[in-house]
């Protein structure tokens, strides 16, 4: 038995350790299938070299791509009461919450930052999908509204981040009244004169488009995001009509007019500080 333990099963875990690794250096394209290797993907910021697909970016890798340096604080956000409705469905509500949290080393879906972005004074606060889907519950009402306090009270120019599923439906009425309470805290941020800023990145629907993410003086996305309020195949079965190809990407949205500017990601920084500098009253 001594054998078997301290012999034959370390050497079991080795290998398959090994294996796990060798495949977690490769990230399959979900748009070309192409395998990109995982030093590229993060040097090209995790947009695909074969078709330029935008892949999911890792909320730490955006934050230090988008400030100056590299360089930002994280806000503190305030602590409240979890599962104020007992909500279950195939598992409790707050064993849900718990599981994510362990997953992503957060306590949800958002993070308010504050920092420089070409100089300006910036508070950002970004959505992460992978945290349930970036659903919009009170945790991310509260983000929103804390990150527009701060930008008021700092005089600092606001951007929001959105990816999102939409509402968060294990709190129901609850997740539903962060609509207009983000709507409010922002339109009272817009008080000071001072540029708000909304990025889309895929995919961003439900409550979250519907909400403050429209709200922006200037609204970008990353090419090919999904933008919407519901998905193409409701909306199909809906209407009773086939809908235009694309219609609820970036590519269409814009020439539409719902979008003023589609731009790639590594991009975003430069533009975001110009947009910034032209439009702010107190950011030098």
């Amino acid at each position: 038995m001594n054998w078997l333990t301290n012999f034959v099963r370390p050497k079991i875990s080795a290998l398959k350790g090994k294996s796990n690794t060798k495949e977690n250096l490769w990230k399959k394209c979900d748009s070309c299938s192409q395998m990109i290797f995982h030093r590229e993907l993060i040097e090209k910021l995790y947009v695909c070299s074969n078709c330029g697909n935008h892949l999911h970016f890792p909320i730490k890798d955006r934050l230090e791509h988008l400030f100056d340096n590299k360089i930002f604080d994280e806000v503190d956000l305030p602590e409240f009461q979890d599962d104020l409705l007992k909500f279950r469905d195939k598992i409790k509500y707050s064993d849900r919450l718990k599981n994510a949290r362990i997953k992503a080393d957060r306590k949800d879906a958002i993070i308010v930052a504050k920092g420089t972005i070409g100089k300006n004074k910036t508070v950002v606060a970004l959505m992460d999908f992978k945290f349930m889907g970036g659903s919009m519950g009170m945790a991310v009402g509260e983000g929103i509204v804390e990150a527009a306090k701060l930008a008021k009270i700092e005089k600092r120019s606001l951007l929001i981040i959105a990816s999102s599923g939409g509402a968060r439906m294990q709190e129901g009425i609850i997740s539903l009244m962060q609509m207009p309470r983000t709507i409010a805290a922002i339109e009272e941020y817009k008080e000071i004169g001072l540029p708000y800023i909304v990025l889309f990145t895929n995919p961003t629907t439900g409550g979250v488009s519907a909400s403050f993410a429209m709200l922006g003086d200037v609204l970008i996305a990353e090419p090919g995001a999904l933008i919407g309020f519901a998905g193409p195949r409701v909306i199909e079965n809906t209407v009773k009509e086939k809908l235009p190809e694309g219609f609820q990407r970036s590519e269409y949205l814009s020439k539409t007019g719902m979008l003023d500017i589609i731009e790639e990601r590594k991009k975003i920084p430069k533009t975001i500080g110009i947009i910034i500098k032209h439009l702010s009253y107190y950011n030098k």
